[in-house]
């Protein structure tokens, strides 16, 4: 069994959880390897052990059994970068409030071991969006894809920006807004979410257009298959505008064409039985819960 273990931050109680992990992880005499950021900030706090470690571009291969992140959907969101295209399956222990991609709690976190080696879980895969190259933005020349949502956003400007949009060479309409979101299934429950957008399963094949804060009222969120070829053009009284890929940002000149697909690869997500995801919608949005006094 290989794993490889990944955070941002490392407070006391996140310590615990994984000297908590590390026994569990030893009983299964498993190869273990930590990014070496995150590692750096452990062995600054606690003596945990020699372990080998890796990086965003070294240290990582296809033979590893799970990628286990502490911290938040950020913090998930973060480790895709490391993991890519190498079909690494991935868990994330929550050490903050309860996420939608990060739903393991900290104290439970002996569970992800145990309930791996006894196959209570099933592996998910989540599809993403990219930025195609043909896009030609510098910033996303190695790093074009996105696990939630790609963006085009205003900036420096307090007056909104025309978003016209193309699917698959077909004009759909000119969006008049603070900006346009094109979230996968598994941004259905961010970004997208907060600005109106449908909550999807993560499996469906589809993709999400939500306006956020639109100026013309009869604009909806739209969902559309995620096999379209969306092509972006903004204007505004601007000269430039934003496009970011979940958490990474670029500035992008006025009247660039940016085209976004469905990406060629997957990420693979560990969901454990006791952790499903509708068990994780009921939680975070209270359905099912009688909350009269």
């Amino acid at each position: 069994m290989k794993v490889a273990i990944y955070g941002l931050t490392c407070q006391n109680n996140v310590l615990d959880c994984i000297v908590e992990l590390l026994d569990e992880l030893h009983k299964e005499n498993a190869d273990i390897y930590f990014e070496k950021e995150f590692y750096n900030l452990i062995v600054a706090k606690r003596n945990v052990g020699e372990f080998p470690v890796f990086t965003d571009s070294n240290g990582l291969d296809v033979h590893f059994d799970m990628f286990v992140s502490f911290g938040g959907d950020g913090t998930i969101l973060r480790a895709t970068t490391y993991v890519r295209d190498l079909g690494i399956p991935i868990v994330g222990v929550n050490t903050g409030r309860l996420g939608f991609l990060s739903t393991f709690r900290k104290e439970d976190v002996r569970k992800v071991v145990k309930e791996f080696v006894s196959g209570a879980y099933t592996i998910v895969e989540r599809s993403l969006v990219e930025v195609s190259a043909q896009s030609d933005i510098p910033e996303f020349k190695t790093l074009n894809f996105a696990l939630n949502e790609i963006t085009v956003s205003r900036k420096d400007t307090t007056s909104m920006i025309t978003v016209e949009t193309h699917l698959n060479d077909e004009y759909l309409t000119s969006y008049w807004a603070d900006g346009l979101i094109v979230a996968t299934p598994t941004g259905s429950t961010g970004y997208s979410l907060s600005c109106g957008g449908p909550v999807i399963a993560p499996t469906a094949k589809s993709l999400i257009l939500t306006p956020i804060a639109p100026h013309n009222l009869n604009a909806r969120p739209l969902v559309i298959s995620d096999d379209t070829v969306i092509r972006l053009k903004v204007s505004g009284r601007e000269e430039s505008h934003l496009v970011s890929l979940d958490s990474r940002i670029a500035t992008v000149a006025s009247g660039k064409e940016i085209f976004i697909r469905k990406a060629p690869f997957t990420i693979k997500m560990i969901e454990y039985t006791s952790e499903s995801f509708l068990k994780t919608l009921r939680n975070k949005l209270l359905w099912g819960e009688d909350k009269r006094n």
